[in-house]
C-alpha cells in the first residue's frame, strides 16, 4: 500500500494522538497541533481516502477518527521508530539481571515486574526451560501386602516418592528384582525416551510381575513431567485498569481471567512464529489474536533462545493503542541483558 507524505503525516499524527489521549481526534486538531502546513480542509480529504483505505475510522459520525487494526499494523510495519532506552532505564535492567544472575526463578520475577513497571502494561515470562530432567535411580520399598513407596531421584537431585496401590504387591526380594530391571533400563533416560520397544521389553523382563510396571511408569512419567513443567510469572494485571478501553469491568475480568490460568498464559506465549521481526519481537494487534480474550488487545511478545533454541518467552499485553515503540524499546532491552545471562546458565557458565 503506497501512501503520499502527506497522508503518512496525517496517519503518524493520529495514531501518536490516540494512543497519547484515548480520544478521536480531527482535522482542525491536527491542522493545530501538529503544524503540517496544510489546512483542516486538506486534511479531512486526504482523511476521507485514509479511511477509504481501512487504516482510519470514525466511531460516530459527528467525532474524529481513530486508527484501525489495519492502521495500527500499517504503522507497526511501516512508520513506527524505536525509542531509545533512558540511560536510568538501561541501567535498572542492567542491575535487574545482575543482581539475580544466580537466582533464575526471583530473576525471572523480577523481569515480569520490570516489564510491567517500565511500560504499565500487564506483563508475562516463562522460565528458561534449559534442559529435560533424566531419571537417576528409581527404588521400590514394600509397604504392606497392598501398596509400595516408589522413590525417583532425579539428575538433578530432586527427590520424589509417592505410594502405589495395588492389588497384590510384590514382597521384598521381588521388589529388588524389578528395582534392578527399572534402573538398568530407565537410568540416564527422560521421558521421551521411554518408548513403546523398550516398554515392550521391560514387559517381558518382568514376567509375572508385568502388571506392576505400567502403573509405575505412569507415576515416574507423571514425577517427571512436574520437573519439566515451566514455570510462568505475571506482573502488572491491574494496570489493565488505567486504560479507558477497559473500564467495562467484564473486559477487565477477561484480562485477569487470561492472566490467572495456566493455559491460557501458554496460550498467549505460544510458539516461536514465522511472522516475527528480525531481532525476534512479534506484535499481535486485536483480531490477529488467537484467544477471544485478547481480541480487543495488542500482543507483544518474544523469545529468547540458546543456540538458536527456544528456551522461554517474554511478553506485554495491553490496548490496541498500546505505545509500540515505547512496549518494543523495553522488551529488547530486557531481551539483551536476559540473553546473555541465560545462555550463560544454559551453558553451565555460571
Amino acid at each position: 500500500m503506497l501512501l503520499n507524505d502527506r497522508k503518512l503525516k496525517i496517519l503518524q499524527a493520529i495514531v501518536t494522538d490516540y494512543i497519547q489521549t484515548a480520544e478521536p481526534i480531527g482535522s482542525r486538531t491536527i491542522a493545530k497541533k501538529y503544524g503540517l502546513g496544510i489546512s483542516s480542509a486538506t486534511i479531512r480529504n486526504e482523511m476521507s481516502d485514509l479511511e477509504d483505505m481501512g487504516l482510519i475510522s470514525q466511531p460516530h459520525t459527528s467525532s474524529g477518527r481513530v486508527p484501525s487494526e489495519k492502521g495500527y499494523r500499517f504503522y507497526v510495519e511501516r512508520m513506527m521508530t524505536r525509542r531509545a532506552l533512558t540511560p536510568d532505564e538501561a541501567l535498572f535492567l542492567q542491575r535487574m539481571i545482575i543482581d539475580n544472575i544466580n537466582q533464575t526463578e526471583y530473576m525471572m520475577q523480577e523481569t515480569a515486574k520490570a516489564l510491567s513497571g517500565l511500560t504499565n502494561y500487564p506483563s508475562i515470562v516463562s522460565e528458561p526451560h534449559l534442559k529435560k530432567t533424566k531419571i537417576k535411580h528409581v527404588q521400590l520399598v514394600p509397604l504392606d501386602e497392598k501398596s509400595l513407596l516408589l522413590v525417583l531421584v532425579t539428575d538433578n537431585k530432586t527427590v520424589k516418592n509417592q505410594v502405589v496401590n495395588l492389588d497384590d504387591a510384590p514382597d521384598y526380594d521381588i521388589l529388588t528384582r524389578l528395582t534392578g530391571l527399572l534402573n538398568r533400563h530407565l537410568s540416564g533416560k527422560s521421558i521421551r525416551e521411554i518408548n513403546r520397544p523398550l516398554i515392550d521389553k521391560m514387559l517381558s523382563e518382568f514376567g509375572r510381575q508385568a502388571h506392576v510396571l505400567m502403573p509405575l511408569l505412569g507415576i515416574i512419567a507423571d514425577m517427571i513431567q512436574a520437573e519439566d513443567d515451566v514455570r510462568v510469572f505475571t506482573s502488572g494485571a491491574k494496570n489493565i485498569l488505567a486504560f479507558p478501553e477497559f473500564s467495562d469491568i467484564r473486559k477487565a475480568e477477561a484480562i485477569f481471567h487470561a492472566l490467572e490460568d495456566r493455559e491460557s498464559l501458554f496460550a498467549i506465549l505460544g510458539a516461536p512464529s514465522e511472522e516475527a521481526q528480525p531481532e525476534g519481537i512479534q506484535i499481535v494487534i486485536g483480531e490477529e489474536n488467537n484467544l477471544d480474550l485478547l481480541k480487543a488487545c495488542s500482543l507483544i511478545k518474544a523469545n529468547y533462545t540458546i543456540d538458536n533454541q527456544s528456551t522461554g518467552c517474554i511478553a506485554l499485553i495491553g490496548p490496541m493503542r498500546m505505545d509500540y515503540s515505547q512496549a518494543v524499546s523495553v522488551l529488547s532491552g530486557i531481551l539483551q541483558n536476559l540473553q546473555h545471562v541465560i545462555t550463560a546458565l544454559g551453558r553451565g557458565a555460571l
